[in-house]
């Protein structure tokens, strides 16, 4: 079976083509090298200047300046055929003071492992009381300071498998790339957070966090930026769009 295909679209105003293709060997590197092995998917990626038109076919990674961007220029919740998008916002991680690289990696991972934002845990205590957890293979350990470089690139720690298997003892076994965590879900680093779903209660997704992401250096804000995974994930299915960007 041929692997997945991503285009790496620089569409932002504030990063050069340079930067961006230099992130996309990186990126690459980590797929390869340490993604793939661990979760058995692998992917190709083809760096996208500005101007440039991604092939058809392919999923998309696109570097965007933020969200208001985005729908300005058309990225919207899938590609223009209807396939896996994932952005990283440059400005916007400039602003909160984080690597728009560990966003990107962050992104990209979480779209190979969930593309269609659909995939759940269920985690079931007690008979007739149950929680579903967001199948998210980063926000458990997303802050910067649990990255790691690969080159002069800062890329986003992950976790395993494994940290989905509630039932694991603690030091078991390994529970992300860097090995940070030392239990499964429903353990979060400082800085991190998981989407949950209570399904006796009716009242939809919420995050539950460690700790305040303030406190944390290189942690992103609990809200969901527009167009992110937590927010597509919210707003469910029948609501996205896809993208109508003019390329060339």
């Amino acid at each position: 079976m041929a692997n997945i295909r991503v285009a790496v679209i620089n569409a932002s105003s504030v990063l050069p083509d340079a930067q961006v293709q230099a992130a996309t060997a990186a990126l690459q590197t980590q797929v390869r090298r340490d993604f793939a092995p661990a979760w058995g998917i692998d992917a190709d990626l083809i760096f996208v200047p500005k101007g440039g038109t991604p092939a058809t076919g392919s999923w998309w990674l696109t570097v965007l300046d933020d969200s208001d961007q985005a729908g300005a220029l058309g990225y919207h919740e899938t590609t223009n055929e209807g396939l896996p998008l994932g952005k990283a916002f440059a400005k916007t991680a400039a602003q909160d003071n984080v690597a728009w690289t560990v966003t990107a990696s962050h992104e990209l991972l979480e779209m190979l492992a969930d593309p269609e934002i659909n995939l759940t845990v269920f985690v079931q205590p007690t008979g007739n009381a149950g929680t579903l957890y967001a199948y998210e293979v980063w926000d458990a350990c997303e802050a910067d300071q649990y990255g790691y470089s690969i080159g002069a690139t800062l890329v986003s720690d992950f976790v395993y498998p494994a940290w989905f298997e509630s039932s694991r003892a603690a030091g078991s076994t390994q529970f992300d790339f860097g090995k940070h965590l030392q239990q499964p879900l429903p353990q979060l680093l400082p800085g991190g957070y998981i989407g949950a779903f209570d399904v006796g209660s009716g009242s939809g997704w919420h995050q539950l966090t460690a700790i305040r992401t303030q406190d944390v250096k290189g942690a992103r804000r609990v809200q969901a930026p527009k167009g992110s995974r937590r927010d597509r994930r919210a707003m469910g299915r029948v609501n996205w769009k896809t993208s109508s960007v003019r390329f060339g």
